[in-house]
């Protein structure tokens, strides 16, 4: 298992993707994964052959804080007229980890794989500025198309977002990931579906269990 770990860890500094099944009593589903640094179109074209789900761009709560990010779900709270549907925790009692979505401002429709690739790079690259808030503010816009996803901490959600987000935290890399929902036929990839991927594409394949034998219960 901690061979396998390690096998993760260095996949996601090497800028290579990693299948990640979140477990059987949860969504039961795998994400394609990968270290937002390292977008490419040729990266979000494979994610959106091979996945097939939403593509999404997570970080921890730490860099959403730096960045001024609301939760989905809390901006709309207080807003019923504004926004007249029942919010709702998901089948499996989470609470979402949806922010905002957005485009950085040299993208076109913000839609290609060169769009989205280029605005999760430039936003990777914003992170780790000195003053984060600053660019973000002056070089994103909102509604885009690339969905933030705030980890809310394995302590509290043990989703695909803070899964990830902890393989980046013991990688000792920026926490920013990009993941994505792998599917299958009218349904999610079955977890012996996303083995054999991984297998066929020579990944690694991880599952909660592999992550949480760190300590996290």
């Amino acid at each position: 298992m901690q061979k396998l770990l390690e096998s993760a860890l260095a996949a996601l500094k090497n800028g290579q993707f990693v299948v990640l099944y979140d477990g059987d009593e949860r969504e039961g589903e795998a994400d394609l994964i990968f270290h937002a640094k390292f977008a490419t179109p040729e990266k979000i074209e494979m994610m959106r052959k091979d996945a097939g789900g939403l593509i999404c761009f997570a970080l921890s709560e730490t860099i959403s804080e730096k960045l001024k990010l609301p939760f989905y779900t809390d901006m709309i709270a207080d807003k019923p007229d504004l926004v007249p549907i029942i919010i709702e925790r998901a089948a499996y009692g989470d609470k979402p980890a949806f922010s905002i979505s957005v485009n950085h401002k040299d993208v076109y429709t913000g839609i290609p794989d060169n769009d989205r690739a280029l605005t999760i790079r430039k936003l990777a690259e914003t992170i780790i500025e000195n003053e984060p808030l600053k660019k973000f503010r002056n070089e994103f816009r909102t509604p885009g198309h690339m969905f933030l996803l705030i980890g809310r901490g394995l302590e509290n959600r043990k989703g695909h977002t803070e899964l990830s987000l902890k393989l980046a935290e013991l990688a000792n890399i920026t926490q920013t990931i990009v993941l994505c929902e792998m599917l299958g036929s009218g349904k999610a990839l079955t977890k012996k579906e996303a083995i054999e991927y991984a297998k066929k594409k020579n990944l690694v394949f991880l599952e909660e269990k592999d992550i949480l034998l760190k300590g996290e219960k």
